[in-house]
């Protein structure tokens, strides 16, 4: 009997209080649409898709290769993609998280693994299937970005749920 395969993907996940007061906001702001849930709450870095079980030693190789730098991402745009994508970006992407996903990706490539062609557009998605974007203002929320994990995406009676494989910490920057 074969062992099923894993959906597997690299994010910045978002810390606990963050993702509270997110999913507060959200409750003052009722948006329509499948909202994400709170534990779920993320930032991908990169979609890897189906992968054999025994993929996930050498992308955690890949990824303790790496040595990214911590940063602050500033969530002040509220926007909704064609596609029904709610969700909130950053209006500054920090230099650190270009870098991040850049170095990923070239790691990633560099050793097989295809990954989607669509350019890195950084976001948390608030809502899936949502008709129209919420007449509210954009809120602003400071995201202390200090690691970065590989994840496995399990689809549920209770919805998606997704299962931290392995993390790893973003070095703190330099004192200016």
């Amino acid at each position: 009997m074969s062992t099923p395969p894993l959906r597997l993907f690299f994010a910045i996940p978002c810390c606990p209080q963050l993702a509270h007061d997110i999913a507060e906001w959200r409750k003052q702001n009722p948006v329509d649409g499948k909202p994400v849930a709170p534990e779920n709450l993320h930032l991908t870095l990169a979609f890897l898709g189906s992968q054999p079980r025994g993929q996930v030693e050498p992308l955690a190789a890949i990824a303790a290769s790496l040595t990214p730098t911590a940063f602050i991402l500033r969530l002040d745009r509220l926007a909704r993609w064609k596609n029904g994508l709610l969700h909130l970006a950053p209006s500054q992407v920090p230099a650190s998280l270009m870098e991040l996903e850049r170095g990923l990706r070239e790691q990633l490539l560099a050793a097989g693994f295809p990954l989607e062609t669509r350019h890195f557009k950084p976001h948390l998605t608030l809502a899936r299937h949502c008709p129209k974007l919420p007449p509210s203002a954009p809120p602003a929320f400071d995201w202390p970005a200090s690691e970065f994990a590989l994840y496995a995406s399990e689809n549920t009676a209770r919805g998606t749920r997704y299962h931290t494989l392995a993390q790893w910490p973003l070095r703190p920057q330099a004192p200016a």
